[in-house]
């Protein structure tokens, strides 16, 4: 390599600082090194470093997803007021994760979330087949439905299921975190990348006072 070529590339390189890493690394909870590498293929650009690691991250979930898990969390949250409860059971692989901060601190957040938008199930598989096609038949009895061709009539049931998912009542892991775009499950599989245990929402508990028993 020419001599002013490599006077360029050490420029360029002196340019990703240790400040950057830090806050790669505050963004993702990805390695320093991850932080690094992902800096340099992303020429100093932090969005574009946070996205490759993000994708990264999730191929890394996937491949932790079939693993056991039996050790992990029941927990529980009361709401302000004691007027709201819940209790959790969250699973990973290790009794080593399950007692460290990171991991306590998603089951509480999962345990906030149940309180707030009181889901019914923990995933979509797990609702019960009479009731979901009860409520496809609704959809596409609805008026505005019902008259169109049956190729937008399925199109426009898949996209009103999606929403039912996500909305409170629906499914937990459908649902958005908090106020956030980022779904439950998209927050579950980040923590899979980070922490590097395969993670189960396994079930829950909602108690409301006065609530129908």
């Amino acid at each position: 390599m020419p001599a002013h070529e490599q006077r360029s590339t050490s420029t360029y390189m002196a340019e990703i600082t240790a400040a950057m890493v830090r806050e790669l690394r505050e963004r993702t909870s990805a390695g320093m090194m991850d932080c690094k590498r992902a800096l340099d293929e992303a020429a100093g650009d932090m969005d574009k470093a946070t996205s490759l690691l993000r994708e990264r991250g999730l191929a890394a979930a996937a491949k932790k997803a079939g693993r056991e898990a039996r050790e992990g969390l029941i927990s529980s949250y009361i709401h302000t007021g004691g007027r709201v409860g819940v209790l959790i059971e969250v699973n990973c692989e290790t009794d080593f994760v399950a007692r460290t901060e990171q991991f306590q601190q998603l089951v509480r957040n999962l345990a906030v979330q149940v309180a707030a938008t009181y889901p019914r199930w923990v995933a979509i598989e797990d609702i019960p087949a009479d009731v979901a096609e009860a409520k496809r038949a609704e959809i596409l009895a609805a008026s505005d439905v019902e008259g169109k061709p049956d190729n937008v009539r399925e199109s426009i049931a898949t996209g009103r299921l999606k929403k039912w998912y996500s909305e409170p009542g629906g499914v937990l892991l459908e649902q958005p975190f908090r106020d956030s775009e980022q779904t439950v499950s998209a927050l579950v599989t980040e923590a899979i990348a980070t922490i590097g245990e395969n993670i189960q929402v396994s079930r829950f508990a909602r108690y409301a006072l006065g609530e129908d028993k």
